[in-house]
């Protein structure tokens, strides 16, 4: 099998290259990314390319391989997109549109994974959140990831790939500094209690968000690459309040390193990133898809 992994130096992506080392013995995996090979990532069935799909020197480079399973993971975070809307325009609309179009001429169909974000649904509403809810992105980021999901749909629909798009919520730890996202917090707090470290944190004990460890959303990308079922699906994740996970923390660290945890929200970030409603992905659980199972359990996944 010959395998593509764009992004593939990123959080999510070294974690999902590593596994795919690890664990796939006869893969072919050709890795993308604007980074240099790191000295983790050796193995005869590796080949590492410098550079980014905005250069068309590149895309044609890739154009000569007939990949089996694409996993396109690279993007600018929303927060850089947003203060720099055409450079997330190249990144997460132009150069994500021409790796589909590269893909769809070799003509062999492949599977390919994509992986989306929550930033397409905008603003919620108190109810329970599915693949279906009704999409309206308030950041570029987000209008992006949701025009990718529409031509990786009709691209599938053309019968050019098989196309599945996932769209993600805040996975955690991001390694330190994390930047460029608004959800940073969520990966903060873990850090900073792990390291006995004094926390001040943006949002209040109250706010709620979706919480998935790295491990779980590689789990999560390796089912989408083996199931048959294509289209927009919202990934499971454990709906936490800050309160939940600071008790989490308590539970595994001790609560006299909590105690370091203080409180000075700010309603903008609380706004847009503390008040996730629930998630129903019951179908998606069916298909095999998953989240961590507990606070307990995602906290130590996630560091």
């Amino acid at each position: 099998m010959r395998i593509l992994i764009t992004g593939a130096a990123g959080f999510v992506g070294g974690a999902l290259l590593g596994r795919l080392l690890r664990d796939s013995d006869e893969a072919e995996v050709t890795a993308l990314d604007l980074t240099a090979q790191p000295s983790w990532a050796s193995g005869p069935r590796l080949r590492w390319i410098r550079g980014g799909l905005d250069d068309r020197a590149v895309l044609d480079q890739l154009g000569r391989t007939s990949f089996d399973l694409v996993f396109h993971l690279a993007s600018i975070p929303g927060g850089r997109a947003e203060v720099e809307p055409a450079l997330g325009r190249c990144v997460n609309l132009d150069a994500s549109l021409d790796l589909l179009q590269s893909l769809a001429k070799v003509r062999n169909r492949p599977r390919v994974v994509y992986a989306s974000s929550i930033a397409v649904y905008g603003a919620l509403s108190g109810e329970p959140v599915t693949s279906h809810t009704e999409a309206r992105p308030a950041i570029t980021y987000g209008a992006h990831k949701r025009m990718v999901e529409i031509a990786l749909a009709d691209h599938t629909r053309r019968g050019d790939m098989s196309g599945i798009s996932l769209r993600l919520p805040g996975i955690v730890a991001r390694p330190r500094p994390v930047s460029g996202f608004g959800s940073a917090f969520m990966s903060e707090l873990l850090h900073a209690v792990s390291a006995a470290e004094k926390y001040v944190c943006p949002v209040s004990p109250a706010a709620t968000a979706w919480w998935l460890s790295a491990k779980t959303a590689v789990d999560n990308l390796i089912t989408a690459g083996t199931i048959d079922t294509c289209g927009t699906l919202q990934l499971p994740a454990l709906r936490l309040s800050i309160a939940e996970v600071v008790n989490g923390l308590a539970d595994l660290y001790g609560p006299e390193r909590t105690a370091r945890v203080t409180f000075d929200p700010d309603p903008r970030i609380e706004a847009v990133f503390g008040r996730y409603p629930a998630l129903d992905t019951r179908a998606e659980s069916a298909l095999g898809f998953v989240h961590d199972g507990s606070v307990a359990e995602m906290i130590p996944n996630a560091l």
